[in-house]
């Protein structure tokens, strides 16, 4: 799909399945976790129902209806979205030497490290709570709902490599049946006990807290659980658009989502036994089965967009020189976004069979789920907040009071996770912590990396300047040098004129830079300096959402034409040999050069023909 479609009604059908998987499906599982999960459940009483309904209401208007829907999303980064992209736009407006840069930085790598933990989380917590269905239909299920859930995930990971060019389609039409299935079911529960709609009094969430207290601040570790998958309004908006996301948030979504939500606590307040598992108890016995299998589909569509979401990110994050370089490969011919990355792909598959194995249900999975999604959303707030002031230019009353509502809504929902510490909130905190320090290593080993080889390099334009017709013999063709430093010269060049005794005809000394923006205009990919002796240096220039391919802009271009057929890349690998008393630690050296070790090779990276591509060893002391 491209966003400039005019079809809204398709796009926003589509975005149902992409967008709205997540938080779509959290009805299944967010007030039986309130009521009865974690070491402090909220009793069950008419009066505390009213002022959860009364948060999850208002915690939707505020967080996604006014946060997102109405300020973050216009915070697009050249159509954009995404808290890498926002990243990208906060840090536009801020010098390179300033220290807010760098906490900004942090802080945005943090957010975007707490993502892998909500994508390890969604997938287990999704499916095993679709499928806890079957035991309210027979005890008898009770005994196959983990292996049936495997069986479901496994599936789900080893699918990735076909990619969803093919399901894709049916996505929308699925969730689409969805909230409009879970919509009626909410609607007739609600005729049933109309006085559940007094929930949306948001007196009633101020009484609660107020007759709460304690019990009532730790309920929001629950409540958050109704706003999971919100980030992904923002995150996708490249692949559809803002309006398409929007019109199916207030045209389907949200309505469907509320009216389940107070059809729920509308069966509750009738028959409090029914908190057992009141998503499915809504529905009459008669159509158990088949709201198991829709559930099944829905939250299969929820993770399926978590994992796509984590390659996109992963995508993202290589680019920007986050994250080694890793195989990643293309699953549509029509859509350059559909990617996967299998070693993600592995990694998350282990990390889901492990929460499942380890929680065994989706109520115990729900004391540890939360804290990476308000992480996120807390840190989403702080980059918005740089953008209103300083790119938008919003005032201290207009920019200030608005970032103070957001900010004290997002820490109340993180500071109420952190309690979950203890009882498994701390898991995906770890990873995201762990993924915080690999790519933070990543980034600063590289920088240091490069400073070392600018260091030890040698002036081009001296160098260029300094070769004679007699000095070194040149043979017929082209050769094009990779290097990060294009003002200095390759080791590959040195090495190649130690050795052969000789340069190619045609030299070019090629840079490839990523920007902080999505995409370049494809007259602006490449720069052109041509220099003495037959050298040139060319600068190729990518957007982090685009595909750095080599060869299409090169031998595309007309300002040095080149043919194919007589063009050789010569590609420098380094071994790098860690030193005591650098700048980094030496635990953080090693683990960067065993990273840099196992980092994905350049030449399929940059789409490099592996015919045309000489490798030459050097060893650097960081």
């Amino acid at each position: 799909m491209k966003k400039n479609n005019p079809n809204i009604a398709l796009l926003s059908l589509a975005a149902l399945g992409v967008v709205y998987g997540d938080i779509g499906t959290s009805p299944l599982y967010t007030l039986n976790t309130i009521f009865t999960a974690g070491i402090h459940p909220v009793p069950l009483t008419p009066q505390n129902l009213l002022g959860i309904l009364s948060l999850i209401f208002w915690s939707l208007m505020i967080v996604v209806c006014i946060k997102y829907v109405t300020f973050i999303m216009r915070a697009d980064n050249h159509g954009e979205g995404g808290i890498m992209a926002l990243l990208a736009l906060a840090l536009s407006k801020l010098p390179a030497n300033d220290n807010r840069r760098r906490a900004l930085l942090l802080m945005g790598i943090f957010g975007a490290a707490l993502f892998y933990g909500d994508g390890a989380i969604t997938p287990a917590i999704s499916v095993l709570s679709a499928v806890e269905g079957l035991q309210i239909a027979s005890p008898f299920f009770k005994e196959v709902i983990i292996p049936l859930t495997l069986v479901i995930v496994v599936s789900l990971f080893f699918f990735q490599r076909r990619g969803t060019a093919r399901v894709g389609a049916l996505f929308g039409p699925v969730m689409l049946v969805w909230f409009s299935v879970i919509g009626i079911l909410g609607f007739l529960g609600i005729a049933q006990n109309p006085q559940v709609l007094r929930a949306l009094n948001p007196l009633h969430a101020l009484h609660f807290f107020l007759e709460n207290q304690t019990i009532g601040f730790l309920a929001l570790g629950g409540v958050v659980l109704s706003l999971t998958g919100a980030e992904a309004l923002y995150a996708d908006m490249g692949h559809f658009g803002r309006r398409p996301i929007t019109l199916a948030w207030y045209g389907l979504v949200l309505p469907a989502l509320l009216l389940n939500y107070f059809g729920q606590g509308a069966l509750l307040m009738g028959n409090p036994k029914a908190i057992e598992n009141p998503f499915y108890l809504l529905a009459p016995a008669w159509a158990l089965y088949p709201m198991i299998f829709l559930s099944t589909a829905a939250t299969v569509i929820a993770s399926q967009s978590v994992i796509s979401g984590a390659f996109s990110m992963t995508s993202q994050a290589i680019k920007l020189g986050y994250s080694p370089r890793m195989e990643t490969l293309h699953t549509s011919e029509e859509e350059r976004g559909q990617i996967y990355v299998p070693a993600i792909n592995w990694a998350l598959m282990v990390a889901v069979i492990a929460l499942i194995l380890g929680f065994r249900s989706s109520a115990n999975l729900a004391t540890a789920y939360g804290l990476a999604v308000s992480g996120t959303m807390l840190m989403t707030t702080v980059l918005a907040n740089v953008v209103f002031r300083r790119l938008w230019h919003w005032g201290l009353v207009r920019g200030g009071l608005l970032v103070a509502g957001l900010m004290s809504v997002d820490l109340s929902f993180f500071s109420a996770n952190l309690v979950k510490l203890s009882e498994g909130g701390w898991l995906p905190l770890a990873l995201g912590l762990g993924l915080f320090i690999l790519m933070t290593t990543w980034k600063r080993g590289r920088l240091l990396l490069a400073l070392r080889m600018r260091k030890e390099s040698i002036g081009l334009d001296t160098f260029v300047a300094s070769l004679s017709s007699t000095s070194c013999a040149r043979v017929p063709g082209t050769a094009i040098f990779l290097t990060a430093n294009p003002d200095g010269v390759p080791h590959a060049l040195l090495h190649t004129m130690k050795h052969m005794k000789s340069l190619h005809e045609r030299v070019v000394i090629l840079a490839v830079r990523t920007l902080e923006i999505p995409r370049v205009p494809e007259d602006q990919h490449m720069a052109l300096e041509t220099l003495a002796n037959n050298f040139h240096r060319i600068t190729l220039h990518f957007g982090f959402m685009e595909e750095p391919n080599v060869p299409d802009v090169l031998f595309k271009q007309d300002k040095l034409p080149l043919n194919e057929m007589d063009t050789v890349f010569i590609l420098s690998r380094e071994s790098l040999i860690p030193k005591v008393g650098s700048e980094m630690a030496l635990w953080r050296e090693k683990l960067f050069i065993a990273m840099f070790r196992n980092a994905g090779s350049a030449i399929p990276y940059f789409k490099l023909p592996p015919n045309k591509v000489v490798e030459i060893g050097a060893q650097v002391l960081l």
